[in-house]
């Protein structure tokens, strides 16, 4: 299961490691571009539920046309390097705005890489307090 948050820096070749325990869901995967400017990274099964759903969706809907392009133009499939490490695209990097130090979230179903400074920020100015958002779970239902 994808949990957990790790650092890791950005190679001077665009190559990052995925952690370790990240390994055996994402040894194939696909990236592209998340929201908040993080890039999403999806195990293969996850990527297949998720373009299933978008490809059923009405094309005559700009917003949908807009989402679609944005999510898969910039998607990638990846496969991991004998050290453990992915090349991460310049147009994948410009959005998240990777240079150096980075961030890898696990989310259960996918796993999130950050700049450690963007995420930084998410965490101080973005999220609301661990109890506010209990809240609005609970009136999800969870």
């Amino acid at each position: 299961m994808l949990i957990g948050e790790y650092r890791h820096n950005l190679d001077p070749k665009s190559r990052i490691t995925i952690p370790s325990k990240f390994r055996e869901d994402l040894s194939i995967f696909v990236m592209t571009k998340g929201l908040d400017n993080c890039l999403f990274l999806y195990p293969k099964d996850q990527w297949e539920k998720i373009e299933n759903k978008l490809k059923e969706l009405p094309m005559t809907n700009k917003a949908v046309r807009s989402f679609v392009r944005t999510f898969f133009s910039g998607a990638v499939d990846c496969t991991l390097d004998k050290q453990g490490r992915i090349l991460v695209p310049e147009n994948l990097r410009t959005y998240a705005g990777l240079e150096d130090k980075c961030v890898i979230i696990g989310l259960a179903n996918r796993a999130e890489i950050w700049s450690e400074d963007n995420w930084n920020s998410y965490n101080e100015e973005e999220a609301l307090s661990y109890e506010e958002l209990a809240e609005k779970m609970s009136e999800l239902g969870i």
